[in-house]
């Protein structure tokens, strides 16, 4: 039975072709994505090790610039940690934001990447954390040095000047050199910028004090020994830890997001073998529909039922393992893609081998052999319960009346359970309501593909008379043929509906997301323009002055974080300019008048003022940040504005309690609106500072609507995998049925169809059967957008469902156009068929 198993493959390799094609595509998805994985994981893994080869013990703390409270290292405090046995070097770290423009003035990198560090060179003069490539380290307050990328893109050679964005004004500071080094931040594609220590210092934190602390041992110090006489030399809330801790902490951290993308991309992968399962067995279905005679044959001379079952599950598992090797290699390659085009989008990987895990193996062998035999398993039993006599006779068995009537019982069953348990989580909100609608998404996904054979005669026949009068004959045949094998069209049908299910569900739900953010910018801002950092970290209060005294501006006001303590509970509040603020923010009164924050007063969102039971005229006892009490009257009580914290206060009376102001963004309303000439003067008046971002209304709805459509072209590029398996299985199954109907074809075309309309017929069979399963799968999917909606409505401001009739259009005619383009080969195979020779096919 292997001989015959074998001998069987071979002979209709032509028509496994799209099986093997389908169980390929999604064993190189799922090997892909392990090693790509893998690989990513042993690359920073590597990286992150090497960064603390040197480091015994490193020391963090709180230290900020902003709150003068908390303390850092000081010098002598390092020098005490220096002079500890077992030390060889004891380096102090301070860091934040430095960004450098490219030639265009444009920064190089994305904000959160650029960073500002310190040099400390030890008594060799050298610092370890840096390889010099050109010139030296900054030895002086006008000095600094670059990473190689980083003057490679700004076209930056040793001696050169460079602008240096910071929170504050522009500087320009002379090239001293250019270094290589393992920083996470500049592999991530940032940038580095290294100052002289006393500037380092007086830019991020305070002069004579660090950040941070790195202590590397001598020969043979232990480094459980040198963290304990560390950690009695430093200050409250600081934190000393071995390096070899740091980095497996590293190495979890990594390994966790790691892990989460490779859910989501297997995930994806489990959706495209779904999808393939269908492919699959109708294959195998149609392949034993046309070798009844020949298994009969074996049954007649003494093959028992467990032989012919197991003959076809053997032809599924050689197809499966040959298309696991295939895709296998594929997926190597597809591991190699992804990471070059992470490179090419800015993404840097550390170098490093490809990582080929005993588990990518294993899971990519099992997951094409294993889908292959469980999807060719349906086949196989039918096959083994055809009777020798009524094969030999060419009776195929058909489906008794009890088996459709407890298949679609069960269909019916699944479907209402599962639109019950999506409704039910839908009345939910947050993750708990997503999940029992992902597993109600499940039951009713299940159900509808059972009940699918069902459902294409009567949706089918809705479409018929249209068939008929617009293409005559070969339209009328087209809907006959389509619904002639129900299960056949239904299991073709339900490989699209699948798709096109998820696709339309991502696109119901990010663009009501897109278009809820949209109403948010447009109903709360007033502002012609918001100025921010790039790193999104506080502006400086130079920033404000000079925006305030730029050409052209009728109101500014910053908004600046604050808070205040109200008897146990902090309330989050935005520092803002009275008579200013309502210019720039729509701020509807519920009572009271914005206008008193002038005096001193505070204006309170309606629901924070409800939730704790304040009313306008109320004087509250405050603590400020500062920890000195005082009291605030209430003077207005006002409209939630997304854009701004539920308390709002002067920045006058913020001031008087802070050490530096934490100004995350500069709102400005202009004379004339956003033009090219009020956007010139506002970046004038920074000093063309590339670490500031000076963006307008439009600007502003694309950084928060941004991420709805990124998300949303990722899931579409991950599902085109599922859907090219879909148009695989349409193809196979038409290819496979003109196969078996060629004495039929022969007979239409010697009564006079002609081969023009044989083409027209494959083509509407395609095109009906490609949109029956588009138009389940998009109301499936508007269901589950709703459903998906209604969990997250509570959270998102005057949230409505929007159905995007646009996309659902382009969707159907695009499985329209798939149905075309499918039936392309068969249609021309079917077309080119010889009259005489096909009607004498048995």
């Amino acid at each position: 039975m292997f001989r015959t198993a074998l001998r069987n493959v071979l002979a209709h390799k032509a028509r496994l072709l799209m099986t093997l094609l389908a169980v390929m595509l999604g064993v190189a998805f799922v090997s892909g994505t392990l090693v790509f994985t893998d690989t990513l994981g042993n690359a920073f893994r590597n990286q992150s090790a090497k960064s603390y080869d040197n480091v015994a013990v490193a020391v963090t703390t709180r230290a900020d610039q902003r709150d003068g409270r908390t303390p850092g290292i000081t010098a002598a405090t390092l020098k005490k940690i220096q002079g500890l046995a077992g030390v060889d070097t004891a380096t102090g770290r301070v860091s934040g934001f430095a960004g450098v423009a490219d030639p265009d003035g444009k920064l190089i990198g994305n904000g959160w990447s650029n960073t500002g560090g310190n040099y400390s060179p030890g008594r060799n003069g050298k610092d370890s954390a840096y390889t010099f490539v050109d010139g030296k380290g900054p030895d002086a307050a006008d000095r600094i040095a670059l990473d190689q990328e980083t003057a490679k893109k700004g076209e930056y050679h040793v001696g050169d000047r460079v602008r240096v964005a910071t929170n504050g004004p522009v500087k320009e500071y002379t090239l001293a050199g250019v270094f290589t080094t393992e920083d996470g931040a500049v592999n991530a594609g940032g940038s580095l910028v290294l100052f002289d220590t006393p500037v380092a210092q007086r830019l991020y934190l305070r002069p004579g004090e660090f950040k941070d602390v790195n202590v590397s041992a001598a020969a043979g110090a232990s480094a459980e020994k040198l963290l304990a006489d560390v950690e009695p030399l430093l200050p409250k809330d600081a934190e000393a830890r071995t390096g070899k801790a740091l980095a497996d902490e590293q190495a979890k951290q990594i390994e966790s997001g790691l892990s989460n993308l490779n859910r989501m991309l297997l995930g994806f992968a489990g959706v495209a073998l779904f999808v393939g399962v269908f492919l699959i067995a109708n294959t195998f279905t149609m392949l034993v529909a046309q070798r009844t005679k020949e298994l009969a044959l074996l049954r007649a001379v003494g093959a028992s039922r467990r032989q012919v079952k197991r003959s076809v599950l053997l032809e599924a598992a050689v197809v499966g393992v040959i298309a696991s090797v295939v895709g296998f290699a594929l997926g190597l390659g597809l591991a190699s893609g992804l990471r070059s085009a992470m490179g090419l989008f800015g993404g840097k990987i550390p170098a490093g081998p490809l990582i080929i895990s005993p588990t990518a193996v294993i899971a990519a062998f099992g997951v094409g052999v294993l889908i292959t035999v469980l999807a060719a398993w349906l086949p196989a039993r039918r096959a083994a319960k055809i009777p020798p006599v009524a094969a030999m006779s060419s009776v195929h068995a058909t489906a008794t009346v009890k088996s459709l009537v407890l298949r679609n019982s069960i269909g019916a069953v699944l479907t209402l359970l599962g639109a019950a348990a999506i409704v039910a989580g839908a009345a939910q909100s947050g993750s708990t309501g997503q999940a029992v609608i992902a597993a109600g998404a499940f039951l009713a996904l299940i159900g509808v593909i059972v009940l699918i054979p069902l459902l294409s005669r009567p949706v089918i026949a809705l479409v018929r008379p249209l068939l008929r009068r617009l293409f005559g004959v070969s339209g009328k045949l087209a809907a006959q043929n389509a619904v002639r094998n129900p299960r056949r069209t239904g299991a073709t049908a339900s490989a699209l509906a699948i798709g096109l299910t998820l696709v339309t569900g991502i696109s119901v739900l990010g663009v009501t997301l897109g278009q809820a953010v949209d109403r948010m910018t447009t109903d709360n801002i007033r502002a012609d323009y918001m100025v921010s950092m790039a790193s999104r970290d506080s502006l400086d209060e130079t920033a404000l002055s000079a925006l305030e005294k730029a050409d052209g501006v009728s109101a500014v006001s910053p908004q600046q974080a604050t808070s205040v303590r109200v008897g146990d509970r902090f309330h989050a509040a935005s520092a803002v300019t009275p008579g200013q603020v309502q210019k720039v923010f729509t701020l509807t009164t519920v009572s009271g008048s914005i206008d008193s924050l002038a005096g001193g007063d505070i204006a309170v969102a309606e629901k924070t003022a409800k939730s704790n039971g304040w009313k306008t005229g109320d004087t509250l006892r405050v603590k400020f940040d500062d920890d000195k009490k005082g009291e605030l009257r209430v003077g207005a009580v006002f409209k939630e504005n997304e854009f701004l914290s539920p308390v709002l206060i002067s920045k006058k009376v913020a001031d008087q309690h802070e050490a530096r102001a934490h100004i995350s963004e500069v709102w400005l309303k202009m004379d004339g609106g956003a033009t090219k000439a009020n956007e010139k003067s506002l970046v004038n008046a920074l000093g063309d500072n590339p670490g500031m971002s000076v963006m307008d209304r439009q600007d502003i709805r694309d950084m928060f609507g941004g991420s709805v459509n990124l998300a949303m072209n990722i899931m579409y590029g991950l599902l085109a995998m599922a859907l090219i398996i879909a148009v695989l299985g349409v193809v196979n199954t038409l290819a496979m049925s003109v196969f078996e109907r060629q004495q039929e074809i022969g007979m239409l075309r010697a009564i006079g169809l002609d081969r023009r309309k044989v083409k027209r017929m494959i083509r509407l069979e395609a095109v009906v059967i490609s949109l029956f399963g588009a138009v389940v799968g998009v109301v499936l999917g508007m269901f589950l957008g709703w459903a998906i909606g209604q969990t997250v409505a509570s959270s998102i401001p005057d949230y409505a469902l929007v159905v995007p009739w646009d996309r659902i259009a382009v969707f159907l005619v695009l499985a329209g156009a798939v149905g075309v383009l499918a039936a392309l080969w068969p249609a021309r195979s079917a077309a080119k068929l010889n009259m005489l020779t096909a009607i004498k096919t048995e």
